[in-house]
């Protein structure tokens, strides 16, 4: 199955491109402005229930907010994952507005203010120690306020994970405490009123072979296992992160789930729960989630012809949709799946290139793609734009106004 296969997750009326039942035309009309971005709230839904029937019902789910930070997608989710992630105060505060208990939620992130872990810990939220520093002020922080601090060390392992899209583990990191470094901390900490639940291994993000996560996997269990025999309490927490990618382009094959469930059952079952019985076993999610239940919508406004090549342009732009541009973490620049919403069955008839209207040639969306002839006022769609648009784009480039965000 590759990227523009999951076209056929959303449904077609009459001609038209339909999120949440709604053909795109009326949906735009409903929103009042283009361009927006629109999440199926039904592809939402059934994502979490593909997970939950591949993977061992022992695994926890995790929603790693930062993929998609919008309120109402992590109200939704509250009922159906187990744990929030979250790697900021503002995102700690869309998490505890939600019915999901504090205690599970974690907090990680590298260089977290002072003011950020005090706001967590007064929360009661699982601290994921990135540093030794992190961890002297959570250990002051506890004292001074008289709660005894929820964590756990964020271990950066001893290797690297394979065809990620970024590398966040192995070699030298911001991120995490060296795996080598962290019998010496669990010492340190074993004085210290501190309640010391286990660890969180994520070694890379956008990842689509299965076999290589399943390795990784393997690996973190064998690195925690060592680990923990050092911890002076049994691990009750083993976040063994995620990475799971989704295709974005044509030649990406889909992820194959059913290899990592199966890969998850054989540790769970043997080594995770031989040595951590009491461990809650955490897969920490996030792009894999939200990415394709979203598409990014916006409008054509002009079409010209310059020296035989055609450009369409619209009113959306890389300030919205950065990651479609080219112009986050691509190295080679590759068309996201994209077609006209409000003619989606017509054939394709001509070649174009679809550019936003921001001045600067590096706002391009789509390069020499075929489509049905345009007209002005079609709706462009954007496909896999669930995950990392809006606030990982820099929506206040040129002063244009930010797009609108719908929940269907």
């Amino acid at each position: 199955m590759s990227a523009r296969d999951t076209i056929a997750a959303f449904e077609v009326l009459d001609g038209k491109l339909a999120v949440g039942g709604l053909p795109v035309d009326r949906l735009a009309e409903r929103v009042g402005s283009t361009p927006f971005f629109a999440y199926d709230r039904r592809l939402l839904t059934e994502r979490i229930a593909l997970l939950r029937r591949t993977l061992p019902s022992s695994v926890n789910l995790s929603y790693a907010i930062k993929a998609n930070p919008m309120p109402a997608i992590v109200q939704h989710l509250s009922s159906l994952v187990d744990s929030f992630d979250v790697a900021s105060s503002g995102e700690l505060r869309t998490a505890l507005d939600t019915p999901m208990p504090a205690d599970r939620i974690s907090f990680a992130g590298p260089a977290k203010t002072i003011a950020e872990l005090t706001q967590a810990i007064a929360a009661g939220v699982t601290i994921e120690l990135e540093s030794i520093t992190e961890a002297r002020r959570v250990i002051e922080i506890g004292n001074r306020f008289g709660v005894r601090p929820r964590v756990a060390i964020r271990v950066n392992p001893d290797f690297a994970i394979k065809g990620s899209g970024m590398r966040m583990g192995g070699g030298p990191q911001q991120f995490g405490i060296d795996s080598e470094m962290v019998p010496d901390l669990l010492s340190a900490l074993g004085g210290a009123d501190i309640d010391v639940l286990g660890f969180h291994v994520f070694g890379g993000s956008q990842n689509l072979r299965a076999e290589v996560l399943c390795e990784a996997q393997q690996k973190t269990v064998e690195l925690v296992t060592g680990l923990a025999s050092t911890m002076t309490t049994p691990m009750r927490y083993l976040n063994l992160g995620g990475g799971f990618g989704i295709p974005y382009f044509d030649k990406d094959e889909s992820l194959d789930l059913a290899m990592i469930g199966a890969n998850l059952s054989r540790l769970l079952e043997g080594p995770v729960h031989q040595h951590f019985p009491h461990a809650r076993v955490v897969i920490e999610l996030g792009r894999y989630i939200v990415g394709e239940c979203g598409v990014y919508v916006t409008r054509v406004l002009d079409r010209k012809l310059s020296r035989g090549k055609q450009f369409i342009m619209v009113d959306g732009g890389l300030h919205h949709q950065l990651a479609a541009s080219g112009n986050f973490g691509q190295v080679l620049r590759r068309n996201y799946p994209l077609v006209v919403g409000n003619r989606i069955t017509m054939e394709a008839t001509e070649t174009v290139s679809i550019v936003g209207c921001l001045c600067t040639p590096l706002d391009l969306l789509s390069e020499s793609i075929s489509l049905p002839k345009i007209e002005l006022g079609d709706l462009i769609v954007l496909f896999q734009a669930g995950a990392y648009g809006l606030t990982a784009s820099p929506s206040a480039f040129l002063g244009h106004p930010p797009a609108a965000e719908v929940l269907i």
